[in-house]
């Protein structure tokens, strides 16, 4: 029976426990909401249960489409067992339609429809606000070899076939979201998180906003928002 030990990282929003078993993490899903790469923070109850279980039914669902994910386990309303991962240290992003920080650097219009959908590196650090990055800087920095970012860009619009159809069959519309990978054994495995803290979510009729964004623009609803998602998916939240 693998015990959880001692605290290895605390994240914005997930706090990263060792275990007895060398290769396994515990992943624990805290109430914090942060914004602004940490420069806003509230606790909001009930989400970490609801990111926890909606991210285990997602990992699911890439599993069964031949992504392979680091979760092993649901461990209890708000932790969840995972493989140790090396972690790549760029940020995967696919974008279905304009919104963000892709509106603020081009001034397109919120919702233009991009087709085909964009792929984005990104370079996790919080301190620099994630910079955008290339495939040859990854490279020459040693973030990730070209086939690990090959492997790594095509898992990421893997997984976009597969959630956008989920989604849409419930209505609503993914927008973008963002991707984390490590390695395990030499293998690119999804690591970290998805869950609505990570990506854009719409009504498809109304575009009425279901995710963080939310948070960020207080328009209120945050967990009602989150809840609703993972209803329309069938997520067991009980």
């Amino acid at each position: 029976m693998v015990q959880k030990t001692t605290e290895l990282y605390r994240g914005k929003a997930k706090t990263v426990y060792n275990t007895t078993d060398e290769n396994l993490l515990v992943l624990h899903f805290r109430n914090d909401t942060s914004a602004f790469d940490g420069e806003r923070i509230e606790q909001l109850d009930r989400k970490g249960m609801i990111n926890n279980k909606f991210n285990f039914f997602i990992m699911q669902k890439l599993e069964q489409a031949g992504i392979p994910t680091q979760v092993q386990q649901l461990l209890s309303h708000d932790e969840v067992l995972v493989k140790k991962l090396q972690m790549i240290p760029v940020e995967c992003v696919i974008r279905n339609y304009a919104a963000g920080s892709l509106v603020r650097r081009l001034g397109v219009t919120e919702g233009t429809a991009l087709t085909p959908a964009t792929f984005e590196l990104f370079l996790k650090n919080d301190a620099l606000h994630d910079p955008m990055v290339n495939e040859s800087l990854a490279v020459s920095f040693g973030w990730a070899t070209s086939a690990q970012l090959a492997e790594m860009k095509q898992l990421t619009y893997r997984a976009n076939e597969v959630l956008s159809a989920l989604f849409a069959d419930a209505g609503m519309l993914l927008v973008d979201f963002k991707l984390e990978f490590g390695l395990f054994n030499g293998q690119v495995v999804l690591g970290d998180e998805f869950s609505p803290d990570g990506c854009r979510l719409w009504d498809k009729e109304t575009r009425k906003k279901m995710d963080k964004d939310r948070f960020r623009q207080g328009l209120g609803g945050v967990v009602e928002a989150y809840e609703e998602v993972a209803q329309r998916l069938g997520v067991d939240l009980s």
